[in-house]
């Protein structure tokens, strides 16, 4: 069953795939981003706050950004130029002190690397079997989280002797893999998708006019907010409370990376086969609601992985679902809009996660943060399944499966 969850994707796709882990074996900076403001430069937990803001907003605008160039200019041109110019900002950005500077530096760097997303994600649309794009997108989700439990790893290990080292490495990684991107995808960029329905290259529509999606968006916004404590509050919770090296912390963070890695395929498959994508969603927001929890319950080192390996099989439930219900709803001519709309709901929360956090942990402590959005979590996952309808919308890889097993029963 493991090996036949992979069966059946594109050379294309499997390429997009390496571009991601390349590119995320080398994410370094985002995961000690909130340590090295606060430890590294000594700054204020207002300015932390305040520079993490900026971060959001230009991954807000880099989304929109980018969903509206996918559109206009292909995907190409958008994620190559991304990686080249995101490498640049890196290089610079290790340079820059003051709480202005690193404002401005993070809004941009994030602007041009966020533009990416939306673009990436329409070109696994592009290039992968409409049967198997859940699929696709969780080949891609696995390459990006094996990336991520390499890059915290060996962060943790670098920050312990200059955090310096973690841009220069995140930017050389940007480099590379924007050059195996060009070097296969360049021949091949003006590939036309696979249309099932070929009135929708001349139906676009906008996703801020569709008011089932604009709720669905909000919904996406209270999951990112629950969840993008890991990377913004989680690092300074194990640093305060715990006690933890950055190696420490980096190997903790590293394992999310390697559950979604190993997990993500084979739970896509079972569940795309087996429960509704209303009911998988839900499941996934109550998994993230138990991870917070476990936080306030107990204390020790295993409830910290207990709960971390509970808040990874809540990813792998809910993200590439929620990305392939946008990709399929937005259709050919509009899904790079549709999908920049829903890289923005996870902008927005980029911007509330850190702000929410920092108050809480000023004004409050960590108790209660967990509290608080354990609580929204519960709600966010009743939205989603009330907003979703029933029956109908199976995914992608329970289609699939569901016909190859009626075949093999002739």
């Amino acid at each position: 069953m493991y090996l036949k969850s992979y069966s059946g994707l594109t050379t294309p796709a499997w390429m997009l795939a390496l571009v991601l882990l390349i590119n995320r074996s080398g994410s370094m900076v985002l995961p000690f981003l909130s340590l090295y403001l606060k430890d590294e430069l000594n700054l204020s937990i207002e300015d932390v706050a305040f520079i993490l803001t900026m971060f959001g907003f230009g991954s807000l605008v880099g989304s929109y950004l980018g969903g509206h160039l996918t559109d206009k200019i292909g995907t190409f041109a958008v994620q190559f130029w991304s990686l080249i110019l995101t490498a640049v900002g890196f290089v610079l950005i290790a340079h820059l002190r003051s709480v202005t500077e690193l404002a401005i530096g993070f809004f941009a760097i994030t602007v041009i690397s966020d533009s990416f997303r939306p673009a990436n994600a329409a070109a696994v649309a592009k290039h992968a079997k409409p049967e198997n794009l859940t699929r696709a997108y969780s080949l891609n989700r696995m390459a990006i989280n094996l990336g991520f439990a390499i890059g915290p790893a060996a962060g943790g290990l670098l920050a312990a002797i200059s955090y310096d080292w973690l841009f220069y490495v995140d930017a050389v990684s940007c480099a590379l893999a924007a050059i195996v991107f060009a070097l296969y995808f360049y021949k091949r960029r003006f590939k036309k998708a696979i249309i099932l329905n070929q009135t929708e290259m001349t139906t676009a529509k906008s996703p801020f006019k569709d008011f089932r999606f604009v709720l669905f968006t909000i919904l996406t916004v209270g999951y990112g907010v629950v969840f993008f404590q890991f990377l913004f509050t989680l690092p300074v919770y194990y640093r305060d409370y715990y006690l933890l090296s950055e190696s420490a912390i980096g190997w903790l963070l590293a394992l999310n990376g390697f559950v979604v890695f190993a997990l993500e395929m084979p739970l896509v498959y079972i569940f795309g086969k087996r429960f509704a994508l209303r009911s998988t969603i839900l499941n996934g927001c109550l998994l993230l609601v138990a991870s917070f929890m476990f936080l306030n319950l107990a204390d020790g080192i295993i409830i910290l992985i207990i709960a971390m390996v509970f808040l990874s099989v809540s990813e792998i439930l809910v993200m590439p679902f929620l990305t392939t219900y946008t990709a399929n709803r937005g259709g050919e001519a509009s899904r790079g809009k549709y999908l920049g709309m829903y890289s923005m709901g996870y902008s927005v929360s980029f911007i509330v996660a850190p702000a929410l956090g920092l108050f809480m942990i000023k004004n409050y402590d960590f108790h209660g943060l967990w509290w608080l959005v354990s609580a929204l979590c519960v709600l966010v996952g009743i939205g989603f399944y009330y907003l979703i309808p029933t029956g109908k919308l199976k995914t992608e890889a329970a289609k699939i499966i569901d016909e190859s097993e009626r075949q093999n029963s002739l």
